[in-house]
């Protein structure tokens, strides 16, 4: 059997000192985990993004710590080296200390390496240090924040003038003394998100953030064609699933209805000799 290395916290560390760009996607299944954890995708996130993708909510708001670690087991079940990060969905990790640590322990009890959580208030501060004094490996999150779209108003660009650049910068380092081991900047302007990388030492993971992050992260129903909703700006879609999933499924029922399928090397068959004792014995 080959020797699978898997990505660590370290690796990811090592991979921003050496100036390696890291990849990341995210994934709600066993099969598609799979397939992305073959193809040598450095880390896999179990993105509450699964409640709009999967699960048809309008926000990720409505996710719960129950969906989570149900998607978050089948992940880790196909995985065996990629970083798998679980995200800590709406109000997980906001009451308290101890509420925080149940819910992260779950999800690293059932196979994720790291959880991540939205915000850098003083409060998600000490949350995030006293996760971490456990041995938890925790990835913050900057920039537009889903769980907070209700107080934020609307799906917009942070960071966009020099000042907000620095509040952010500021936010960031406060999460990176806390101990967080990597850091996903989504829908930052290329410039800012290029200059808080560079001010870090841990990794940063954009998403409508640029070039210049540490690395790239979207959702794999985005770039397989595959979500009906609206394909973000930064999203590039790779596949068409879609239409390669309304063709077969078209094909199908139309083949069922007409009579055609299943064809003969989709059947079991009897053996002549048991089929002419079942035809004697109709005929009786």
């Amino acid at each position: 059997m080959q020797n699978i290395k898997p990505v660590t916290s370290r690796t990811l560390q090592k991979m921003k000192e050496n100036n390696e760009k890291i990849t990341m996607l995210t994934a709600y299944d066993f099969s598609t985990a799979k397939y992305i954890d073959e193809c040598g995708v450095d880390t896999i996130l179990v993105g509450d993004s699964l409640g709009m993708t999967i699960l048809g909510y309008d926000t990720t708001v409505k996710v719960t710590i129950e969906d989570m670690l149900t998607f978050t087991k089948a992940v880790t079940n196909g995985v065996q080296r990629a970083f798998v990060v679980a995200d800590m969905p709406f109000l997980s990790y906001h009451t308290t200390k101890e509420q925080a640590t149940i819910n992260a322990g779950k999800l690293i009890q059932i196979g994720a390496k790291a959880v991540k959580l939205e915000g850098a208030s003083d409060f998600i501060i000490d949350i995030v240090s006293h996760l971490t004094q456990c041995g938890i490996n925790v990835v913050g999150h900057l920039g537009f924040t889903p769980q907070y779209i209700n107080t934020i108003g609307g799906y917009f660009v942070q960071g966009k003038s020099y000042e907000n650049t620095l509040k952010l910068l500021d936010a960031a380092k406060k999460l990176e003394a806390a101990g967080i081991c990597a850091l996903v900047l989504e829908m930052v302007p290329e410039e800012s998100a290029k200059y808080i990388s560079e001010n870090l030492t841990v990794p940063t993971i954009g998403i409508g953030a640029g070039k210049y992050t540490d690395g790239q992260v979207l959702v794999i129903d985005d770039i397989l064609g595959k979500y009906p909703g609206l394909v973000p700006k930064f999203v590039k879609q790779y596949a068409d699933l879609k239409e390669i999933m309304k063709s077969a499924i078209t094909q199908y029922n139309e083949e069922v209805k007409n009579g055609l399928f299943p064809f003969k090397e989709n059947v079991f068959n009897l053996t002549e000799e048991e089929k002419s004792k079942l035809e004697y014995n109709l005929v009786k």
